[in-house]
């Protein structure tokens, strides 16, 4: 037992668990915790907890999210309560739909006044309620000795079942009072739901007789892409990745699939393999029949129950689950032909179909030309974000960030910073449009400041693009809040103290990339552009075409 503050137990759990980077902003109700890591950091010079101060409270939990989903690990953040916390919801509601490992480290008010409604500084009705609406678990730390417990609880559940956020609240006098602490490392308890050798069984079976079996794979499937490759070229079966899925298995594998070319192929396949991915949007927009037999491996029991009904569902790890279907599918697995000519002619007739895409894929190219292949690209939600997940290619698994379901306009620019921070040697390019990029272009100090040094690429035409295209093509020109007064960006970079450049064409653009890799400092290039081609309209060659 050990006598410490409150404070000091938090940080020195948070770094038995491995805590080495925090994203943070200080505040008068958490002084005590940042006592706690500056004092930590002065006694731990060779293992410090590296602090990343950014200029806004969302900027601290996107660079978190970024962090953790370029790397699988935990990306952790603390913001003061309050206001502060609720700065942050729309990156932690884009972590919860991300499947992100994010700790969320929030302050509170003192103990002895929440939820009386004194009007203490930064108190709100029901703070801990709205904190568990966008975690998979919070608590809160009434004690210094109950640190370590709920720490490691904290990390049980980031590393249990379904990798979702989670939440810490502390009040300033649990911070500040000292008592004795244990301080010895506690262990995850992690708890994984084991294979049923007999589902695993009847789904080898199905996959084995099937003439056209199909695999998709997100974000759950991370880190199986060399044996789900193995399973697809038995079964001679794409594999199919959206934006959380991009780079599982290489795209310049032949049986690397995108969603308008597995649209193709939908129609006449008989068996689907969904592991670690919702697939919403095949099995609800596509359609089913009675032709499809489905097979889900899913470490969330819920999600087996959403949409249609699965004929084998398979609650486990993709990591477990995988090497067993590979292992059982020998026995029922028929000869069968290579399917490379079919994809092919498929990828061929989805080029020319998304072809009228320009010039966002002129753009998208001159960006993966720049990019090595172990690089990570950041989509913002603008029209390059959008064209990007359905055709740019991914070489390795977490390299592509992208908002997913919820389209957080804005969260680029704070993310990719995130990412590099937790890949200080691979190369991090952000696409963001002049709308997105104003919601943090503040974060831009925080990477001159921190040395984060990132590409940021705005594709600038002066408007909310696409809801402005929306009143102009669905609501007859009603034009209302989309026009936008931007600054100078090559100047404002300039005067950030980082590099601007400025590109009008895809060549340039390449090579601007390339110099901003080569500069010692963040760079930001502003690419003036037109309307561009509506990425939407890719849906017309998609619409349902099975079952009714």
């Amino acid at each position: 037992m050990t006598k410490v503050t409150g404070g000091e137990a938090i940080v020195h759990s948070l770094a038995q668990h491995g805590i080495d980077t925090l994203f943070a902003l200080p505040g008068v109700q958490n002084d005590h915790f940042f006592n706690a890591l500056f004092d930590y950091n002065a006694k731990n010079s060779n293992r410090p907890i590296q602090v990343i101060h950014p200029r806004h409270e969302q900027g601290a939990a996107y660079m978190a999210l970024g962090y953790a989903q370029s790397t699988g690990k935990v990306g952790a953040y603390c913001v003061v309560p309050g206001p502060g916390l609720l700065n942050t919801f729309g990156a932690l509601c884009t972590a919860y739909s991300l499947n992100a490992k994010v700790l969320c480290l929030t302050g509170q008010i003192h103990s002895a006044r929440i939820g009386r409604g004194f009007g203490e500084l930064h108190e709100i009705p029901e703070q801990s309620a709205m904190l568990d609406t966008l975690t998979k678990w919070s608590g809160m730390i009434r004690s210094p000795a109950d640190a370590p417990e709920l720490v490691a609880e904290a990390f049980r559940h980031l590393h249990s079942g379904r990798p979702r956020p989670v939440g810490l609240e502390f009040p300033p006098d649990v911070l500040a009072s000292k008592t004795e602490v244990d301080l010895r490392p506690i262990e995850h308890d992690i708890r994984w739901p084991l294979v049923d050798k007999d589902s695993a069984e009847e789904a080898a079976k199905i996959l084995g007789q099937a003439e056209y079996p199909m695999i998709f794979v997100g974000s759950g499937a991370a880190e199986m892409g060399e044996q789900i490759l193995a399973l697809g070229e038995a079964l001679q079966a794409p594999i199919v990745s959206n934006a959380s899925g991009a780079g599982i298995v290489r795209s310049d594998h032949y049986l690397s699939m995108r969603s308008p070319g597995a649209y193709r192929y939908w129609e006449k396949t008989d068996a689907v393999l969904a592991i670690g991915s919702r697939i919403q949007r095949s099995l609800n927009g596509w359609g089913t029949d009675s032709n499809l037999k489905l097979i889900r491996v899913d470490i969330d029991p819920e999600e087996h129950l959403r949409g249609p009904r699965p004929d084998v569902s398979i609650v486990a790890r993709s990591e477990d689950t995988v090497p067993a279907l590979l292992n059982a599918v020998s026995k029922y697995n028929r000869q069968r032909p290579s399917i490379k000519a079919d994809v092919m002619a498929i990828d061929e007739d989805v080029a020319e179909r998304i072809s009228y895409l320009e010039p966002q894929l002129s753009f998208i190219k001159a960006i993966r030309d720049a990019l090595p292949e172990d690089g990570f690209f950041v989509g913002d939600v603008t029209q390059i974000g959008y064209v990007s997940r359905i055709c740019m290619p991914f070489y390795q698994s977490r390299t592509f960030l992208d908002a997913g379901y919820q389209g957080t306009l804005g969260w680029g620019l704070a993310t990719a910073l995130g990412a590099k921070v937790a890949n200080p040697d691979k190369q991090v390019v952000v696409a963001c449009g002049d709308g997105g990029l104003m919601f943090n272009i503040q974060e831009l100090a925080t990477a001159v400041q921190h040395k984060i040094n990132i590409v940021a690429i705005v594709f600038n035409d002066g408007a909310y693009g696409n809801v402005r295209r929306m009143q102009k093509e669905d609501h007859g020109n009603r034009f209302i809040a989309t026009e936008l007064q931007n600054p100078d960006f090559v100047q404002l970079a300039e005067a950030f103290g980082a590099l601007g450049l400025r590109a009008h064409n895809a060549d340039e653009l390449r090579l601007a990339i390339q110099k901003g890799f080569e500069a010692d400092v963040p760079t930001l290039i502003d690419v003036p552009v037109s309307e561009m081609p509506n990425p939407s309209k890719v849906a017309w060659i998609m619409p349902k075409i099975r079952g009714n």
